[in-house]
């Protein structure tokens, strides 16, 4: 074993639901590349496959099909599965406050209107985060900028959001809560005194911390939920911090080396102390470029364009269905500084292929399509990290690359998807 750090979100319902509608339509991302057939619970929605067809059926599934399996995550937070490295601190989790957590993960009061929750946007199922759209819709079908970055392990991550512009779990919850676009709420208070007036929380809020409902409370028992979501212990981690030479076949081995040789592992890190395939760090790769610049440029001609609103039905439109993306600067929108413009946090690689689509706007729908974007250099610019540079990868060098990645996905992801369900869907 060696150590190489330096070569990796009206009142009740949605009063803009015909516009929601069409904005979802507008914004779908057809994910080509499902999960592998060995997890039987990730994956779960509709891939919009053939969805240009009259034909096409969809492969949702109901909420009422997904029953739940309770999973010891006190048990797995005491003892991390193979291949994370160990947590700085000394930290224990309260059981009763990570019960506390996962109802209120999936409590739609959370949002001002009662219609959304965490878990519509970070979807157990999913890989906690979300297959069919590139970035999520918020409230009564508001457009949220950037993808849903997934939950696993992000009890690690000293930055939190794809800007980093916080870096603790029990406020970062605050954003998404406020934000008029996502949850919508008008303020802290509004938030707090809507939970203690359902009757079903002032109870279990005093006994787990012994006083209200309040600001730090509700931020701690949603992170103490967060923090429990340790997922490792893949084939990859059986191979190389298990010496189990059978767990991976060539091909996984290959795409590892590939990826410690072009100096992938200079931002997606490991050691012998285990893996959690990022450097904490933000980067621009190009992708912000691409969203800012040249899309813009595209969008100036205002050509007509046909839009698909229902399966094989499609309109020809010569104006905007949704308002014009948003400029995002990434990095620079929490700091002011100029040369972190277009920077965003590296992702963990952890479980990556069970959380499509990629990148901080999900302009990816495919690992596939990432390595190839990574295989052309980018997107050339002034400011791209200059570890971005085409790469000569044959067809077999892009497989072996994919097989690398999706050896990574945890040996638990179903019993977390699981676990998740146990807890009830909290409505008015």
């Amino acid at each position: 074993m060696f150590k190489r750090v330096l070569a990796p979100r009206s009142t009740r319902g949605l009063t803009l639901a015909g516009a929601a509608a069409l904005f979802c339509l507008t914004t779908v991302t057809t994910v080509l590349a499902q999960p592998a057939a060995i997890h039987e619970r990730i994956g779960q929605g509709d891939s919009r496959i053939d969805y240009d067809s009259t034909s096409y059926r969809s492969d949702s599934k109901s909420l009422a099909s997904l029953t739940g399996e309770a999973f010891d995550l006190i048990a797995l937070f005491e003892s991390a599965p193979l291949g994370l490295p160990p947590l700085l601190d000394a930290q224990h989790l309260d059981p009763g406050i990570v019960s506390l957590g996962r109802r209120l993960f999936f409590d739609r009061r959370l949002s001002f209107n009662g219609t959304l929750s965490c878990a519509m946007c970070h979807i157990p199922e999913q890989g906690f985060t979300q297959h069919e759209l590139s970035t999520p819709v918020g409230i009564e079908g508001r457009f949220v900028k950037r993808n849903a970055p997934a939950l696993y392990n992000v009890v690690y991550r000293q930055r939190l959001f794809h800007d980093g512009r916080e870096n603790s779990l029990a406020r970062q919850i605050w954003g998404p809560l406020l934000a008029r676009n996502e949850m919508g709420n008008p303020s802290v208070g509004s938030v707090l005194n809507r939970l203690a007036e359902t009757g079903e929380y002032a109870a279990d809020f005093v006994a787990a911390f012994d006083t209200d409902i309040n600001m730090l409370t509700l931020g701690q028992a949603l992170a103490e939920y967060q923090r429990a979501l340790l997922s490792a212990d893949s084939p990859f981690d059986r191979w190389y911090y298990g010496g189990e030479s059978a767990a991976v076949e060539a091909t996984v081995k290959r795409g590892f080396t590939l990826f410690m040789d072009n100096d992938c592992v200079s931002c997606h890190q490991l050691d012998d102390n285990g893996a959690l395939f990022a450097d904490g760090g933000f980067h621009d790769t190009g992708v912000g470029y691409i969203d800012a610049v040249l899309r813009k440029q595209k969008a100036r001609k205002r050509e007509p364009h046909r839009l698909q609103v229902a399966p094989g039905v499609f309109i020809d439109v010569d104006t905007d269905v949704v308002p014009p993306r948003p400029s995002d600067l990434g990095r620079y929108e929490a700091t002011g500084i100029s040369a972190d413009r277009w920077k965003y946090s590296t992702p963990s690689l952890r479980n990556v292929a069970i959380t499509a689509p990629y990148m901080h706007n999900g302009a990816f729908v495919s690992l596939a399509a990432v390595i190839e974007f990574y295989a052309m250099g980018g997107e050339p610019h002034e400011g791209q990290d200059e570890r971005i540079r085409a790469r000569d990868f044959s067809a077999q060098d892009k497989a072996d690359l994919v097989a690398f990645l999706e050896a990574l996905t945890g040996s638990n992801v179903d019993a977390l998807a699981a676990d998740a369900r146990i807890a009830p869907i909290g409505d008015f």
